[in-house]
């Protein structure tokens, strides 16, 4: 299979149908499982998954974790009716989703109100876990599933911070990027150096979009 393309044109996805997400504000008890909430990125440690053996032999003591972590800032900018991101941290830059259907979205323009996110596409990061925190202190919408290569549309939950506090999710929690209220907004960024990827193209695999939406 080969790694998904992630700079195109809208129009380039079909138009599908939609799978509505559901949207909860992210707490101690609403996040667990996937991570939790962070009041200082300052000292804050990322969790390294220690590399798995490969047989009965075990991977020796104080290796295999040690690649350590990256930062940088995660970019959210609306184009018209497109949602991009940029992470500086690993140098990637992405369409994240549209708010209107593919074949008519805008750049140049709004079409559409900005109060969902068509999400195309979904990742998770086996090497380590990854922090999301927001410089401009201001709502923020991030999609999370729990592990397993058995995603399927129902099993993602969209979670609503009010932007005072950061997120952090554990190794394998799938996710794609983070979706601003407003705008534009945002994020210091820290996560596994490896930045191994696992992803599921949720149109391509599933045959719908997910609604995910940015306002409660």
């Amino acid at each position: 299979m080969n790694a998904p393309v992630y700079m195109f044109d809208a129009a380039e996805k079909p138009s599908l149908p939609l799978h509505q997400v559901p949207l909860v504000e992210a707490t101690a008890e609403s996040l667990k499982g996937y991570g939790y909430l962070v009041d200082d990125f300052e000292g804050f440690e990322i969790e390294i998954t220690r590399w798995p053996e490969q047989g009965w032999r075990p991977v020796d003591e104080g290796t295999g974790d040690e690649g350590g972590w990256v930062e940088g800032i995660f970019r959210c900018d609306w184009r018209g009716d497109v949602l991009y991101g940029e992470n500086e941290a690993v140098k990637g830059n992405y369409v994240l989703g549209w708010s209107a259907d593919p074949q008519k979205a805008q750049t140049t323009r709004a079409t559409a109100p900005r109060d969902k996110v068509l999400l195309w596409h979904m990742n998770y990061h086996p090497d380590g876990g990854q922090l999301f925190f927001p410089l401009d202190r201001k709502p923020f919408v991030v999609p999370l599933a729990l592990p397993g290569d058995d995603l399927v549309p129902e099993k993602v939950v969209a979670f609503w911070c009010d932007g005072s506090r950061g997120l952090y999710i554990h190794a394998n929690i799938w996710h794609e990027g983070v979706f601003p209220v407003e705008d534009r907004q945002r994020f210091l960024d820290r996560q596994g150096r490896v930045h191994a990827r696992v992803s599921a193209d949720i149109g391509a695999e599933f045959g719908v979009y997910l609604s995910v939406p940015l306002r409660r």
